[in-house]
């Protein structure tokens, strides 16, 4: 396994650290189309990309090479990310294509770093008008104009990204947004809130607070569950609403948010809208003298908690606890087997009969998502004949048979595959997070 080494004091760091959290994070839940949504392709013919002979599919991926010199972040070696789509192309086309189409697949490097709008846009571009394709896997996308963009042109988009999709986005952008590797976002703050109840986290606490991104996911997942949650628990959540739109307002953001908690005396802080939000808030924390018990999920990037000590104060990962469903970001391979599942045996074996090896599954986590997108394009589209397109293959994907290899559960009619999650807590003894219990449907 690669990992980086860090170096420089935490609080010289501290600026180049929000810088990155602004590319990594802007936009992020913002992901409505409002009136910009494409309507519904017809479910008869085919769609963009689709040939008699075959179809194309775009793998992106992002690389973070710039973001971990900034930062000094260490981040596991992912591999080669190019021939991990050739390896999957190989696999698919030799068991049947997509609805007996070749699949081309063609890999696109995105530079996270250089992420914004302007950008989103033209890599949108390039994938619907240059590559002409049918299908897209996302895998860093994080603008709030970059999934109604594909959606506009009619192009499906598998999503593989650590983002709060919500209902409502999926219904907004149907039939076009999907995701094979994570959950739905309102399943999860439900059963991220009885995890947490269940725990004994907000035990003889009539207060907590909340940082979010403030976006449109957030706000409605605040509004429809956390709201009647601490009504009905007696408990006073504080929500400081962070604005990611430039490092000025995540900094004050969070050292307000800091500096609130720590004046109301608040020692209980969860969080909502991931893409390392969380970890970033701990180190702002920090520099004002504030910790707290924190309540966590796989959204705010556990491993990398763990892999920057230096970054993260070791003390905010004491009592640790939340929700995990996707064990590459969640735990080392000491505290689950792998390969486990079934799903992670298939993608595992598909790569290694391409040559294609991964020490752990932390440097899986890529390739994994991309088998899980590959699959579910697959196993939805076999009845499909001629009419290959976006609603057609919607239609097919609610009664698919499909597990994720990347996260738990199985594919249950919904636009998400990730249905499952384990209880997420971090163990002093071991310096890791460990997950207990059983795995338990999202959403109760």
């Amino acid at each position: 396994m690669t990992r980086r080494n860090l170096d420089g004091p935490l609080l010289m760091r501290l600026g180049a650290v929000l810088l990155v959290a602004v590319v990594a994070y802007t936009g992020c839940g913002a992901l409505m189309p409002g009136g910009n949504g494409a309507a519904p392709a017809s479910a008869s013919g085919t769609g963009p990309g689709v040939t008699e002979e075959s179809v194309t599919v775009v793998f992106i991926g992002t690389d973070l090479t710039k973001t971990a010199s900034l930062t000094g972040f260490a981040n596991a070696d992912v591999g080669k990310p190019a021939e991990q789509v050739e390896a999957l192309a190989s696999y698919v086309n030799a068991n049947g294509g997509i609805a007996g189409r070749r699949l081309e697949a063609v890999y696109r490097e995105y530079e996270a770093s250089n992420d914004s709008p302007a950008a989103e846009t033209t890599l949108c571009s390039q994938i619907t008008q240059d590559d002409k394709a049918f299908a897209v896997v996302l895998t860093g996308q994080l603008q709030s104009n970059a999934r109604p963009c594909y959606a506009q042109r009619q192009t499906l988009m598998l999503d593989a990204t650590l983002i709060a999709n919500g209902k409502s986005t999926f219904a907004e952008l149907a039939p076009y947004l999907w995701t094979a590797s994570f959950p739905e976002y309102d399943a999860f703050a439900t059963s991220f809130l009885s995890v947490l109840t269940s725990q004994g986290f907000f035990d003889g606490r009539d207060r907590a607070g909340l940082v979010a991104a403030d976006t449109p996911a957030n706000k409605a997942v605040f509004d429809d569950i956390v709201t009647p949650f601490a009504a009905e628990s007696g408990i006073d959540v504080t929500v400081s609403w962070i604005d990611t739109t430039s490092l000025g307002t995540l900094n004050s953001g969070l050292t307000q948010a800091a500096v609130n908690f720590r004046g109301k005396r608040i020692d209980r802080v969860f969080f909502l809208g991931g893409a390392r939000i969380a970890p970033f808030f701990m180190t702002s924390a920090a520099a004002n003298s504030y910790t707290a018990r924190y309540g966590i999920s796989t959204f705010d990037s556990p491993g990398f908690m763990v892999s920057n000590p230096g970054t993260i104060p070791p003390a905010a990962l004491k009592g640790m606890v939340g929700v995990g469903f996707a064990p590459g970001y969640d735990v080392p391979d000491s505290q689950m087997a792998f390969p486990g599942s079934e799903a992670e045996k298939t993608c595992q074996k598909i790569y290694a009969d391409a040559g294609i090896t991964f020490p752990a599954r932390e440097n899986a986590r890529v390739a994994f998502a991309y088998c899980d997108a590959a699959l579910l394009l697959q196993s939805a589209a076999e009845d499909l004949g001629p009419n290959l397109n976006a609603t057609a293959w919607a239609t097919a994907a609610r009664s698919a048979e499909f597990a994720t290899a990347t996260g738990l559960g199985e594919f249950g009619g919904g636009h998400a595959a990730g249905t499952a999650y384990r209880v997420l807590k971090f163990d002093s003894g071991c310096g890791c997070f460990t997950y207990e219990g059983p795995v338990t449907s999202l959403g109760r």
